[in-house]
């Protein structure tokens, strides 16, 4: 199963447990993240979010941002891209 099946399959409930994760920086047993798994659960979440979450629920969505008076760039033009 390459990382993207694994993302595909991911739960809910795990994604959410992923998430806590970031949010606290530590598992829920209460060691704390190393920078490598802080990095991998980033990606894994925002990976997640991309393929199961519309726009505005997505890790890092700004609803209405604007940049010095120009519009932002629509996020669905940058596709995610996968590494293998």
């Amino acid at each position: 199963m390459n990382y993207q099946d694994m993302i595909g399959a991911m739960s809910r409930e795990v994604y959410d447990s992923l998430r806590r994760a970031l949010e606290l920086g530590k598992w829920p047993d209460g060691r704390r993240l190393t920078p490598a798994q802080r990095e991998e659960t980033m990606q894994a979440v925002i990976a997640w979010g991309e393929l199961h979450l519309p726009p505005q629920e997505r890790v890092g969505y700004l609803e209405g941002r604007d940049k010095a008076g120009a519009a932002c760039a629509d996020p669905d033009v940058a596709p995610l891209n996968w590494r293998e």
